[in-house]
């Protein structure tokens, strides 16, 4: 701050909560698409843990670094932690997203969230029992998600990956990317409840609207059903606009 000058406490929103988000070391899209979607009064706070190739070994590595994340955001005081990785959260198939739920919750003393648990409450609450998925994912990678899925009680009618392994790769995919993706693969969604597209380093959030209002279906994203579920775990009460009918209200 400069010598003699003000801060307007009128232009300072109040801060009404506080979002611990624990991502990837080479995640560089969950925390803007949160940031973008929040309200300013909504602070989001990040931990990371180390991953750079989106493999099986790798991801398996990388919850090792979970609880200790969640245990220094507990430091900050946060309403809610969030694991924002997708396939970092069902590498081990169902139940160990739960049981990653449980760890972080305990590790931080806040309700906690897992990506791939909130896909599921997210299709769940949107009635979605028969959906296509698109990803950025290697072949390997799209197998253990079809399998998660199913398993979960939802079915698969098709999923379609990129077969990228660098993260940083997966993070420079745009928006647009997402959309054609998405328009390409799916082509006519008649016989789909909804669309997930998977991975919290895909930017995908800000293509939600134009695909819904294109395909005529829910359209979730790994981000927006992470932040949609973080929201509802916490309690937290914020108007978010843009961003899909998993927001509307009669889904919170």
């Amino acid at each position: 701050m400069t010598e003699g000058s003000d801060v307007d406490a009128a232009e300072t929103p109040d801060v009404c909560g506080r979002l611990g988000l624990i991502v990837p070391s080479s995640n560089t899209t969950a925390e803007p698409e949160f940031r973008r979607a929040l309200p300013e009064a909504v602070t989001v706070h990040g931990a990371r843990m180390a991953l750079e190739s989106v493999t099986v070994d790798a991801l398996d590595a990388m919850s090792d670094d979970a609880a200790r994340a969640a245990e220094l955001l507990g430091h900050a005081n946060v309403d809610v932690v969030a694991y924002a990785c997708t396939t970092g959260s069902l590498i081990h198939g169902p139940g160990f997203d739960a049981e990653l739920e449980d760890r972080l919750r305990e590790a931080a003393g806040v309700p906690a969230v897992a990506t791939a648990r909130s896909v599921v409450r997210a299709l769940e609450a949107l009635e979605a029992d028969r959906i296509a998925v698109v990803t950025p994912y290697t072949s390997d990678l799209d197998d253990k998600e079809r399998d998660f899925l199913e398993a979960s009680g939802v079915e698969v009618a098709a999923i379609d990956g990129r077969g990228l392994e660098a993260n940083t790769a997966i993070g420079s995919l745009t928006p647009g990317d997402a959309s054609r993706q998405v328009r390409e693969f799916v082509g006519d969604a008649d016989d789909l409840d909804a669309v997930f597209v998977s991975c919290t380093n895909y930017r995908s959030l800000a293509a939600v609207d134009e695909l819904e209002s294109k395909l005529g279906v829910p359209v979730i994203t790994s981000n927006g059903a992470t932040l949609w579920d973080a929201c509802r775990a916490s309690g937290l009460e914020v108007a978010l606009d843009g961003v899909g009918t998993l927001f509307e209200r009669d889904h919170q």
